[in-house]
């Protein structure tokens, strides 16, 4: 059984492909009101996005209340580079068996323009590799640490981690483009911590957020931005290179 947390697709493509290989099932733990039971199952797995080299909020939540098993346990998170201390973090709190990152396109569009297209293409190719060494480990339940922590891992996942949880997941700065909205609600709809509300029509924004950009990527329209840069970034969907 794999339990997954994706914001803006990239997790949700490699726990399908996972658990294709490996012949299980995924879940959007965003979409479960109960957690299925684990009695049956050969192996739990961890699939989710690197947030600011840490473990987006509803992931650790999730697993925190998870019963502890003797199942082998991985997870594998994805990250535009590196993952800093997550997974070691994550291991502390649900032991883990093995642990993956995989390098997949940077969707983070408030930081920075996303990437050249042959630069995803390539990403997404390498990934392909990756998953398929990674799930015959799964099958073979081989153990193992094999992700990449990049430079400075312990300054990335304690204080920088704990300055975007603290300071940096503020709704403030986004809007929408009043003009560009047509009003159809999927952000309010799809967004996993329901902050988004539609009002006159129009989407507003209440004070929690996990920083998931599903709102802004998704949003059909390109109506709904961030500061003022976002509006001359492109917009990250995985099926438009897939």
């Amino acid at each position: 059984m794999i339990f997954y947390f994706s914001g803006t697709g990239n997790s949700k493509w490699v726990a399908d492909k996972i658990a294709e290989k490996i012949c299980d099932k995924a879940y959007d733990i965003s979409e479960l009101n109960d957690i299925p039971k684990l009695s049956y199952e050969k192996q739990i797995g961890f699939v989710f996005p690197i947030y600011a080299w840490g473990v987006p909020e509803p992931m650790n939540l999730f697993i925190k209340k998870l019963k502890k098993t003797n199942l082998f346990t991985f997870a594998v998170c994805t990250c535009g580079a590196n993952a800093g201390l997550a997974l070691k973090k994550l291991s502390s709190i649900y032991h883990l068996d093995s642990s993956y990152s995989v390098i997949m396109p940077n969707n983070y569009i408030i930081g920075s323009e996303l990437e050249k297209k042959s630069i995803i293409l390539k990403k997404l190719k390498n990934a392909q590799n990756d998953i398929d060494k990674i799930s015959q480990n799964i099958i073979e339940q081989k153990n193992g640490y094999f992700v990449k922590e990049g430079m400075f891992p312990i300054i990335k996942s304690t204080f920088i981690n704990k300055g975007f949880n603290k300071f940096a997941r503020s709704t403030n700065h986004f809007y929408v483009n009043k003009e560009k909205c047509n009003g159809c609600g999927l952000c309010a709809t799809m967004c996993p911590i329901h902050t988004i509300e539609m009002h006159n029509g129009k989407p507003t924004w209440n004070d929690k957020c996990y920083r998931c950009l599903r709102c802004i990527n998704k949003c059909p329209q390109v109506a709904i931005q961030y500061g003022k840069k976002t509006a001359k970034r492109g917009r990250y969907n995985i099926d438009e290179y897939l």
